[in-house]
This record gives structure tokens, sequence and C-alpha cells, in this order.
């Protein structure tokens, strides 16, 4: 199954104006913090709150979203979005997959972590920005998420982002992971 394309972030700027607050998610999010591309990525991933995706929806009329859960694809329903906070925007004429959405949960303007929802925090804290004006998530948060399964790239992404992170973004990834993965091997290395 294949995912949407790495075309990188910069693509999104300036395509008009939306009000619902998006930040590019995942290994992209990474490379944002860093300042440049540190590795090739397989997709790129945007998030924005559950509660105002129908809003990004009409952003892109003529494609479609599929929910993605499990290793199967599904067009989304009302139904099928329960299974997932994971969609992929697909133009129909193609089929061609061109963004992962994540519908993040969140309570208004504060942020609710999805693997641990007593981790709430306000969506300024929770969204970075380049010099150029694009959203990203914190690079703790973006690891938190990374750190689930670890996979090679996870762990280049941390490696490459740890130099650069301040003493207040290590202690809050190393407090998350002790509280959403016990026993991980990353808050060693915080320390």
């Amino acid at each position: 199954m294949a995912g949407p394309p790495a075309e990188g972030p910069r693509h999104l700027v300036g395509r008009g104006r939306c009000s619902v607050p998006w930040y590019v998610a995942g290994g992209w999010a990474v490379d944002l913090f860093i300042g440049e591309r540190t590795r090739r990525h397989s997709d790129l991933e945007i998030a924005v709150p559950a509660g105002r995706f129908p809003e990004i929806q009409r952003l892109f009329p003529g494609l479609a979203f599929d929910v993605v859960a499990s290793g199967h694809v599904w067009a989304l329903t009302p139904e099928v979005a329960e299974l997932s906070h994971q969609t992929w925007l697909r133009d129909p004429s193609t089929g061609n997959y061109l963004l992962d959405v994540f519908r993040e949960p969140h309570d208004g303007p504060t942020w609710v972590c999805r693997r641990d929802p007593s981790i709430r925090l306000p969506y300024s804290s929770v969204v970075h920005h380049t010099p150029d004006g694009i959203p990203y998530l914190a690079p703790e948060l973006a690891l938190l998420f990374k750190a689930k399964a670890t996979r090679p790239k996870d762990q280049q992404d941390f490696d490459a982002a740890l130099p650069l992170m301040d003493d207040p973004q290590r202690r809050r990834l190393a407090a998350f992971l002790t509280r959403v993965h016990p026993g991980h091997r990353w808050p060693a290395s915080l320390r």
C-alpha cells in the first residue's frame, strides 16, 4: 500500500487562506525544526483538529479522503472515520494519494495527545513555524509519536534533532516518553 508522495511541505504554503490550525507532522516536522532535509521521506503528513476536519475537506473540492487503519483503506464515511485518525487525500481521477491528514483530538484551542489524553497543551506551544511560515509540530511531540515503533528512520530523526533541542524540549520529551512509552531507551539520551 503506497501512501502520499513526499514532495515536501513547501508546496502547501500560499495555496489560499486556511483558518484551521494545521501543522506538518512526522519526519517532515523534524526536518522543518532542523532547517534542512536530513533524509528521504515517503509521505507528507499534516495534522488538524478533528472537529475542524470538515473545513479541510472543503478546501479540496473534487478530491477524496480515505481512512487508513490496520493496513486497510476505506472511503471516508462518519462510521469509518471512527476506526482511525489517519486519512489520505486522493485524486479520484488518477488514484494517486497526495497528502496524509491526521484528525487529532482537541478541546477547542487545546491540543490533546491521542496517545495519552491527559497530555494537553495550547496550540501555541504545539505548533512552531519556519522562518517562511510553514507550521510544524514541536519536535518533542513529533518524536513522541515516532517513539512508538522506533524504526530506523525514527531513530535517525531523533539523532538529528537531539543536538538542536533545548533543555525544556528535552525535559518535556523525556517526561512524555516515560508516561506514554515506559521503558523506552530515548530518555537516557535526553538527560
